[in-house]
């Protein structure tokens, strides 16, 4: 994992890929505490004999919002900033989900900083995000976030 001292010393990786995090696997546990927690039971997330027969691969998939919301639990694995009071989510910039993610996949995140732009009391950093499917040529998600986060 990279350690960055403190938020103005990511300016030194703009344009540098920060890393890759763990496998993580989604397995339906948590897809069906993300239709939980979301509201959204449609059946390709839920239903699993209907997945069986009527989904390609026969296997419910991941919810994108689910694949985006992996973002701050894979993030911190690849890299930290050490001296910092706090960070928080600024927005998203583009957000595409480019592959399903079935049941029991594991995925992987790259990250790389495109920018970091300074503000009062720290920085915003833009960050390229792209989230890889185990066994797949192409991501099942690209995204790009920005964060501010504190001295």
């Amino acid at each position: 994992m990279l350690e960055i001292e403190k938020p103005a010393d990511m300016a030194e990786w703009v344009g540098k890929k920060l890393g890759t995090s763990d496998w993580f696997t989604v397995d339906q546990k948590t897809i069906d505490l993300f239709a939980e927690a979301t509201g959204d039971h449609q059946w390709i997330h839920i239903d699993v004999e209907r997945a069986k027969k009527e989904m390609p691969g026969g296997k419910t998939i991941a919810h994108g919002f689910l694949t985006l919301s992996l973002l701050p639990r894979l993030g911190p694995t690849i890299y930290g900033i050490k001296q910092r009071s706090r960070a928080i989510n600024y927005g998203t910039n583009k957000v595409r989900f480019t592959a399903m993610v079935p049941a029991g996949s594991r995925v992987r995140l790259h990250s790389t900083l495109k920018a970091c732009d300074p503000i009062q009391g720290g920085v915003r950093l833009t960050v390229e995000n792209e989230m890889e499917l185990e066994g797949s040529p192409r991501p099942c998600l690209v995204a790009e976030t920005l964060s501010q986060v504190y001295d």
